[in-house]
């Protein structure tokens, strides 16, 4: 696993955690290289009856799998126009989040998790 030093977790009112930076992060870093826990097709409905539902990454090349991200991966908050995107490494096992942006010290660093910048397609859950 591969994380860059200053990131930190925040537990937010109505947002629940969130990362953060201590430190500035630019356009372009590699901000944390994240294995996976891949969880299969058949497993998948389980999901939906658990606590995990709200931390799981559809997974696979048909995206039919899914993956819990460990290090912080699982815990990156959505917005629809976010400072990082993810990038799903199937063959690795690892989701890579980069930044998109320019990330101050003290921002918290976010995702769409619909997997395009500026998606505003509602949120499934």
């Amino acid at each position: 696993m591969h994380q860059i030093p200053g990131l930190y977790i925040v537990d937010l009112p109505n947002k629940g955690r969130a990362v953060f930076t201590a430190n500035e992060i630019s356009a372009g870093d590699i901000i944390e290289i994240c294995p996976v826990i891949v969880i299969s097709k058949a497993e998948l409905p389980i999901i939906h009856r658990t606590h995990l539902h709200d931390y799981y990454f559809l997974w696979g090349e048909d995206m039919e799998q899914c993956a819990i991200a460990l290090g912080f991966g699982s815990l990156y908050n959505h917005a629809v126009h976010p400072n990082a995107d993810f990038i799903l490494d199937i063959e690795a096992r690892t989701i890579d989040i980069v930044a998109i942006a320019d990330i101050p010290p003290g921002s918290e660093i976010t995702l769409n998790y619909h997997g395009e910048p500026g998606d505003e397609s509602p949120l499934w859950f």
